[in-house]
């Protein structure tokens, strides 16, 4: 890795806490947020508090192109992880999931360009990139969907389909990724990447609903079920994650240009359903769910396929479900008079 890595977004839940693992290991880190989010300002805080000057922060936002430039000087690595995250809210207005997801990737992506030191670049796409995939059929069981037919997981390979403003700002700023490696000779990988949870994680219920559910659990407030809550995902700790990183940052000469599905796999699935239960079982919380109508570009199912990511950077889930779900309960315990 460079001397130098920069985190877009470094004050959110992923930023944060990949910040926080390179500044453990003596890296300087340089971020770039407009602390938008809420949360941020509370994990800004703690990375000043916990290693300070390996944290160098830069108020800015990445639709300004200027600052975009200005953040990159200097970087080796860049981890692109700003952006509008919500499909609700990017249809409810569009324009600002356009300017944050596609113009402000493709703003960092010049200003890496542009700085000629030809930094590694991974960014945070997102399984949205293929759409509803209604082509596959669903077999809806007690508790959680499945795909019929023998499939079991999705892999890169699939065709992309935009849907609702986020997928297609997200899969503008996916292709544009993955294009400058071959036009340009960047190195740049794209992680298309399924429901990561962990610490540090303000869920709401656009965004984080693993957080967000064992929050309200705690906090015991009502929480809401859009469809019918067997619709699965394959979830990651993310630990996981920032090990992905590392493997590719360290493996960017050879697997530059390149798209991994990163998520928890086929052994790391879970439902809403599923969730609530293990909430009431384990937990204790007094979880009594309303339920509202499906909202747009919610798939039923999506399991990442992730053997190129297991052949190419040597990295799997290290943290179960279980595990996981218990260690994100324990966080917020800890935390919960601030939730």
């Amino acid at each position: 890795m460079g001397s130098l890595t920069l985190i877009s977004g470094g004050a959110g839940f992923v930023g944060s806490n990949a910040a926080a693992d390179m500044a453990r290991r003596g890296e300087r880190v340089r971020i770039l947020d407009n602390l938008s989010r809420r949360g941020t300002e509370r994990n800004l805080e703690w990375l000043r508090r916990n290693w300070g000057d390996r944290i160098e922060f830069v108020k800015g936002d990445v639709r300004d192109a200027g600052a975009a430039r200005r953040a990159v000087e200097g970087a080796g690595l860049i981890l692109h992880l700003a952006g509008q995250v919500a499909v609700t809210t990017s249809v409810e207005d569009p324009r600002p999931d356009f300017e944050v997801n596609a113009l402000g990737t493709f703003n960092v992506l010049e200003a890496a360009r542009l700085s000629g030191a030809r930094p590694a670049f991974i960014v945070s796409s997102t399984n949205k990139v293929y759409g509803g995939m209604e082509d596959l059929e669903v077999v809806e069981e007690e508790t959680r969907c499945r795909f019929a037919g023998g499939i079991a997981a999705v892999s890169e390979e699939r065709p992309l389909d935009f849907h609702s403003p986020y997928g297609c700002s997200k899969g503008a700023a996916d292709q544009y990724v993955r294009d400058y490696a071959r036009i340009y000779g960047l190195p740049t990988v794209v992680f298309r990447m399924s429901c990561i949870y962990g610490p540090r994680q303000f869920g709401n219920e656009d965004q984080g609903w693993v957080a967000h559910f064992l929050i309200s659990g705690a906090k015991g407030r009502p929480v809401t079920v859009y469809g019918n809550g067997k619709q699965v995902r394959d979830i990651l700790y993310v630990d996981d994650l920032i090990r992905a990183f590392r493997a590719a940052a360290e493996r960017i000469r050879s697997v530059q240009g390149r798209v991994y599905n990163i998520g928890g796999g086929e052994r790391n699935t879970l439902s809403l359903m599923e969730l609530i239960e293990i909430m009431r079982r384990e937990f204790g919380y007094a979880v009594k769910p309303s339920y509202a109508k499906w909202r747009p570009g919610d798939q039923p199912i999506y399991v990442s396929d992730i053997r190129r990511a297991r052949e190419d950077l040597g990295w799997e889930p290290a943290v179960g479900r279980d595990e996981g779900i218990r260690l994100l309960r324990d966080w917020i315990e800890s935390q919960k008079p601030n939730l």
